[in-house]
């Protein structure tokens, strides 16, 4: 029998779940509303796998994860938020896979059992995104600069201006950022590094 912690701050939530993971080869042997009490509950009740959301009110399943995971139960993360940092977070927390909460029933308790065998589970458009992640290269300063300056809708001349640099030194930042995170414009170059934990 996999024990089961259910850790999310939504009673809802964790009802539809409980109902959805009870019987055959799974108990839900408790649950927690936040990541504090997801501590207490993860020592209290032993259980093989919490199945853990991300953001909560207080201390977040990242923090919980990283607590938890040494103590012996694995973590899989469910959630409804898809972005590169919370990905990478997650999983350098501790976490054995990550899934959204679009997932079927069934993804899911595969993904529960296959934690529980130890095995790692990620959802495919995780693999995509963490894939994608390892692969860009990191900005330089200047450039993490520059793109912190276009984010706040400064054109070339005023971030010249207020970097110290020509107008075509930007421009250079500029076509390297693009070159490097895979994009033609300002607006997807800004949107690209804060979706991958950059900016």
């Amino acid at each position: 029998m996999i024990r089961i912690l259910l850790v999310d701050d939504h009673p809802v939530v964790r009802q539809g779940l409980r109902g959805m993971l009870t019987g055959d080869d799974l108990s839900v042997v408790g649950e927690a509303g936040s990541g504090a009490e997801a501590l207490v509950a993860a020592a209290e009740l032993s259980p093989d796998v919490v199945l853990m959301d991300l953001r909560m009110p207080g201390m977040d399943g990242v923090a919980a994860t990283a607590q938890i995971v040494p103590t012996g139960p694995r973590v899989l993360v469910l959630t409804t938020y898809d972005t590169d940092s919370d990905i990478l977070r997650a999983v350098e927390a501790g976490a054995s896979g990550y899934l959204l909460k679009d997932s079927t029933p069934d993804e899911l308790i595969n993904a529960i059992r296959a934690c529980a065998r130890g095995e790692t589970v990620l959802a495919p458009s995780m693999v995509s995104k963490l894939v994608g992640q390892v692969r860009t290269p990191p900005l330089s300063a200047r450039e993490a600069e520059v793109l912190r300056l276009v984010a706040r809708g400064l054109s070339n001349a005023e971030i010249g201006k207020q970097l110290f640099i020509s107008e075509a030194t930007v421009k250079t930042h500029l076509l390297r950022i693009f070159n490097k995170l895979g994009v033609s414009d300002r607006t997807a170059a800004v949107t690209t590094a804060m979706d991958r934990g950059m900016l």
